[in-house]
C-alpha cells in the first residue's frame, strides 16, 4: 500500500517543538489549505481544510527554527490516525500528517539546510525517517 499526502497552505499557529525521551525532536504545527470554487449559481465560494502536522528530527527543528504563524508552506508526508481519550472518556481520532518534506515558499528562510538543498520555490527539508510511535501531546 501507498501512502502520501501533500498539501501547500498557510501555517495556523508557530511550531511547538518537544523531545521524545529518547532526544529526537518533534515539531507539531497546523497547515490551512483553502479551496476556491463557483457554485452552479455563480457564487464564489471557499472551504478550508485544517491539517494538523509532526516533522520528526532535522526536520522538525529546522521547521520550528524557520515557520511561523501565516507562512506559505509546501508538506509532503503520509497520514496517520491517533486515537485518544478526551476529558470525558470519550475515545476520539485525529488524522495526522508525518512530514516527509518540507518546503517554505514564503518569506525568509534557510539557504542550504543539512538535509534538503534550495528548491524552486524555496528552501526545503526532508525527514531523516526518525519517529516514535508516541506523539508528545
Amino acid at each position: 500500500m501507498y501512502n502520501k499526502i501533500t498539501i501547500i497552505g498557510n501555517l495556523g499557529s508557530d511550531p511547538e517543538m518537544r523531545y521524545m525521551p529518547d532526544g529526537t525532536a518533534v515539531s507539531n504545527f497546523s497547515v490551512a489549505s483553502n479551496y476556491r470554487y463557483k457554485t452552479r449559481d455563480g457564487e464564489d465560494r471557499e472551504e478550508t481544510t485544517w491539517f494538523r502536522v509532526n516533522a520528526w528530527g532535522r526536520l522538525g527543528e529546522t521547521s520550528n527554527q524557520y515557520l511561523e504563524k501565516g507562512r506559505q508552506v509546501y508538506v509532503e508526508g503520509r497520514m496517520s490516525q491517533r486515537e485518544w481519550e478526551d476529558s470525558e472518556g470519550n475515545t476520539r481520532y485525529s488524522l495526522e500528517v508525518r512530514a516527509s518534506e518540507i518546503k517554505f515558499l514564503s518569506g525568509q528562510g534557510p539557504q542550504d539546510t543539512a538535509s534538503g538543498g534550495a528548491g524552486a520555490q524555496g528552501a526545503a527539508a526532508q525527514g531523516t525517517g526518525e519517529e516514535a510511535d508516541d506523539l508528545p501531546w
